[in-house]
């Protein structure tokens, strides 16, 4: 009796990877490796990849990670320049108003007014 109960373990654990279809992962990925004329050196490697296609490599991962946190120094970087244009472009807004109210022309020539 107590060679049945792993038994039906393994049985049950068969048709859960069937049901969740790692069974026909699993033998697809194995079909292409001895469907592959020439044998790649990392078998283990083919594997990982076939089987989680579409799932970036922990290279992959990394360098996606560097690449994001460069963009993101550009993105802050571009923003703290843009507010520093801004802030120049309101002191010039500034300028030219007070100019035009103190009686200057852009020429900063005081305008005669009677």
């Amino acid at each position: 009796m107590a060679s049945l109960k792993p038994q039906s373990k393994r049985e049950e654990f068969r048709r859960y990877l069937e049901k969740a279809g790692v069974m026909d992962a699993l033998i697809r990925v194995l079909v292409g490796l001895y469907e592959e004329p020439e044998r790649p050196s990392n078998a283990i490697e083919y594997f990982l990849e076939r089987l989680g296609a579409g799932v970036p490599l922990k290279a992959e991962l990394e360098a996606l990670q560097n690449e994001i946190s460069d963009l993101q120094r550009k993105v802050h970087d571009l923003e703290d320049e843009n507010d520093r244009l801004r802030k120049r472009l309101d002191s010039f807004d500034n300028t030219a108003s007070a100019e035009e109210e103190g009686g200057t022309g852009s020429d900063g020539i005081v305008e005669n007014h009677e």
